[in-house]
């Protein structure tokens, strides 16, 4: 047991590391070209904040959340979801005081007890937007521009953004009564987990799997079809503003989202993946969740959430190879125990210049170090021997071409940074 990890994590190894920094990077590069800054939240959180900020009716609160009591008997949870935690930062750091809206970016571990599957971990990783302090469609359409913008530049080419509008809760009310009366008259087709829903959370029978209940609620009513004028008037915005950057999108009347903070703009974003259908991104507005978790009074928020381990899971299904550049500049072969040792003021100077550079450590002969420096993939090896430094001279070998140049081993560095 100690040499494997606990089921439903997973170790990310060099093999596979380089994947994950590049997408990291990518995400960081398209929010900062729409003015979004990073936040980091604790890893762990009080329980009610979930509770409070995911909805005590949703799966996640009731079957999924990593809960304990710490040693001063506080009811603490591993954070399953990254919006509740930065809505605690956005009141506690009182965000709302500086000139709105707060743009912020994330990228973190998150956890769920679930089933591990493709794609899927217990332990997994999520990157998201959270845009507070502005109720106008205009920002919806920007948060998903940014989507977009960055799955199109990881070359996802397949995307399908699906747009619904999930009332706000003066018109929600009233369609909730409709739906309940509706789902009361279906009840004898519903399976177990929509019968708990109809009366806690309606809304959510439409999201159901189940091939049963899907056949038998088909003329289910859905909210956007009994939206008051403003969540009308709010989602038809939304829609020039997204004509207008020409980004494709369909009105898809079933999504719902799973969390009870969602209000008006909800979305999906679809990798049309070679034979089968997968949802890269999903999010929505959440107008009055702020002031749900303590904070002041009509702040709205809206952003979106994805998850790293299914992203990457979606761009090998779509063939986009992520190429690996993490190779060392240069190693230094030596041969003897003095140009061993003179081979360490060399590495320093290099490293210093940012160049990167490596030796041996396991006193191969020379034919095993250059076989060493192919594998590690260095760009450039020189051998250093008592003749070499007697003369000041070596041969620097380009290990993609082979072509040698004999230069002065004291100006290794400069004719590196010239070559590099």
């Amino acid at each position: 047991m100690l040499t494997k990890a606990p089921r439903g994590t997973k170790d990310i190894t060099p093999s596979e590391s380089y994947k994950w920094n590049y997408i990291e990077n990518k995400f960081r590069e398209i929010c900062s070209l729409y003015g979004y800054e990073e936040i980091r939240t604790p890893i762990f959180e009080h329980t009610e904040l979930f509770k409070r900020g995911v909805g005590d009716t949703t799966d996640i609160v009731q079957k999924e959340m990593y809960s304990f009591l710490d040693k001063g008997e506080r009811d603490i949870t591993l954070k399953p979801e990254g919006t509740a935690g930065v809505i605690r930062a956005f009141i506690e750091n009182k965000l709302y005081a500086l000139p709105q809206p707060t743009k912020l970016f994330y990228i973190t571990p998150c956890f769920r007890y679930e089933r591990p599957q493709a794609g899927r971990q217990r332990q997994f990783h999520q990157f998201g937007i959270e845009a507070l302090g502005s109720d106008n469609p205009s920002i919806d359409a920007e948060v998903i521009s940014l989507a977009v913008q960055f799955f199109s530049e990881l070359g996802l080419k397949y995307l399908a953004v699906r747009i619904n509008s999930v009332g706000c809760p003066s018109c929600r009310e009233k369609y909730n009564e409709k739906l309940k009366n509706y789902l009361e008259s279906k009840k004898e087709h519903l399976c177990e987990t929509c019968l708990d829903r109809k009366d806690k959370n309606p809304m959510r029978v439409i999201d159901c799997k189940n091939p049963t209940c899907k056949e038998n609620i088909t003329d289910i009513p859905f909210m956007i079809d009994n939206i008051c004028d403003e969540c009308s008037d709010h989602f038809e915005k939304l829609k020039e503003y997204l004509d207008e950057m020409n980004i494709n999108y369909m009105v898809d009347k079933t999504i719902v989202r799973g969390l009870d903070y969602y209000k008006k703009t909800a979305f999906e974003i679809i990798s049309n993946d070679i034979g089968s259908q997968s949802t890269v991104c999903g999010g929505g507005r959440y107008d009055g969740l702020v002031e749900q978790l303590g904070g002041p009074k009509g702040v709205s928020g809206i952003g979106f959430g994805l998850g790293a381990e299914r992203l990457l899971l979606t761009l090998e299904n779509n063939n986009i190879e992520i190429e690996n550049n993490n190779s060392i500049d240069i190693f230094i072969a030596t041969i003897g125990e003095n140009a061993k040792t003179k081979s360490f003021s060399i590495l320093s100077d290099l490293r210093k210049n940012h160049i990167s550079s490596e030796n041996d450590h396991l006193d191969r002969s020379i034919k095993a170090q250059f076989k060493y420096s192919d594998k590690i993939k260095s760009k450039f090896t020189v051998v250093i021997g008592d003749d070499e430094i007697n003369k000041d001279i070596v041969t620097l070998k380009d290990m993609r071409t082979s072509e040698q140049t004999t230069i002065k081993l004291s100006e290794l560095t400069n004719e590196l940074k010239n070559r590099l």
